[in-house]
């Protein structure tokens, strides 16, 4: 028997219009599954009981996608703002302590920043400091 490798078990979150429905079943109620997503359903297809795929309503999958092309010229807009409020002399001074530094003392320096509050979800290791 072959034995699959076990993947972390990822959940969609369920909302009124959302239901599942295994790959197996899918490929025999297509047409069904579709009507029920183009009248604005959610459908999470899963294999061996776990999500693989969500089908969702044209116009919610454009909505998390986005409309059209990017608007380049804003996007160089905010790129240009960010850069020009980087360009402190603090943030000068920062930067060539930073490559000043040698590997060891970047590490530490790092270490040193790191507070479990920045880090989501992560847990302090044993003897790290704080």
């Amino acid at each position: 028997m072959i034995q699959r490798a076990k993947r972390p078990t990822v959940r969609v979150p369920a909302t009124p219009r959302t239901s599942e429905i295994s790959s197996s079943k899918v490929q025999d109620r297509l047409g069904d599954v579709l009507t029920r997503v183009a009248a604005g359903e959610r459908v999470v297809i899963t294999r061996y009981g776990e999500p693989q795929a969500v089908l969702v309503p044209v116009d919610e999958f454009r909505e998390m996608i986005g409309h059209g092309e990017p608007d380049l010229a804003a996007l160089e807009e905010e790129f240009d703002a960010r850069v020009a409020r980087m360009q402190t002399d603090a943030h000068r001074t920062g930067v060539t302590a930073l490559f000043a530094m040698s590997g060891r003392e970047l590490g530490e320096a790092a270490a040193k920043s790191r507070s479990p509050e920045k880090s989501v979800g992560a847990k302090p290791r044993a003897g790290a400091p704080p």
